[in-house]
């Protein structure tokens, strides 16, 4: 029998909740596109920094949660390419706050038995960024619990290219080329693709984000800022995604071809 209390206080709204999820069909890859940091702090008058500050709980609690409920793969999205264009100082905040995260968490991930990764172009970081990711990913690289994936200084489309010319690079045959063989070059190899993904904010786009990989990702949009998100939009986002029939271009179960008629 499932002990509901790992995952939310007993009769709360999060202990309804988790209680309708079927968790022998959890998605097997969540991603996570975490907007609203920004909009939460001028919300309150504050400096942006304090929103992405506060964003801090919301990751801590998602990869928590991620692993007691036993889903394979999460994916956050934390830097894009793009946002090097930001103020400088946002910038180093950024760093500064990732490499505090990481370095606080790390003990947390080890219990766990979560496996941290990094997908993107983490040469780009600053070198103390590096190196304390380069801790936490060696240190954990033996776990087989939850895979965390944190997509930095990343872009989709960056990702593709990459692909690209590790097969040109290794003189790929065209016409032997397959989206299967395709894949193993990706940041993301080796791991199933996104069953679900979710955005917080209430944008409806994809930002760039595992463009290949979320061909058929069933998308979650809550209108929730991301310092904001907890444990009960998670379990919602879930139980929406189990309420859908994933068809992949298919027929509903229900759904019937029409008769062949056969005329004399």
């Amino acid at each position: 029998m499932t002990d509901f209390s790992q995952f939310a206080e007993p009769h709360s709204e999060e202990d309804r909740l988790v209680r309708g999820i079927d968790l022998a069909r959890l998605p097997r890859h969540i991603a996570v596109i975490m907007d609203g940091n920004g909009r939460w702090a001028r919300e309150r008058s504050l400096p942006r920094v304090a929103g992405h500050r506060s964003g801090i709980n919301a990751v801590r609690e998602t990869v928590e949660m991620c692993a007691r409920l036993g889903v394979e793969v999460l994916t956050l999205y934390a830097f894009s390419q793009e946002n090097w264009k930001r103020p400088r100082a946002e910038v180093t905040t950024l760093m500064s706050l990732l490499r505090e995260y990481v370095r606080k968490e790390l003990g947390t991930l080890l219990e766990n038995n979560i496996r941290f990764r990094v997908i993107g172009h983490l040469g780009d970081l600053p070198e103390a960024a590096q190196r304390e990711l380069g801790r936490a990913m060696k240190q954990t690289a033996d776990k087989d619990g939850l895979q965390f994936n944190i997509a930095l200084s990343y872009g989709g489309r960056t990702e593709i290219v990459d692909a690209c010319r590790a097969l040109l690079a290794e003189g790929a045959d065209p016409d032997r080329l397959t989206t299967e063989l395709f894949a193993e070059k990706l940041y993301t190899a080796g791991q199933p693709d996104p069953d679900l993904l979710i955005r917080t904010s209430g944008e409806l786009r994809v930002s760039n984000f595992l463009l290949w990989q979320i061909a058929y990702a069933e998308i979650w949009v809550t209108d929730t800022l991301w310092p904001d998100f907890r444990r009960r939009h998670l379990f919602q986002a879930i139980l929406d995604y189990q309420s859908r029939e994933r068809r992949y271009g298919g027929l509903n179960r229900g759904e019937q071809q029409d008769p062949v008629v056969v005329r004399n």
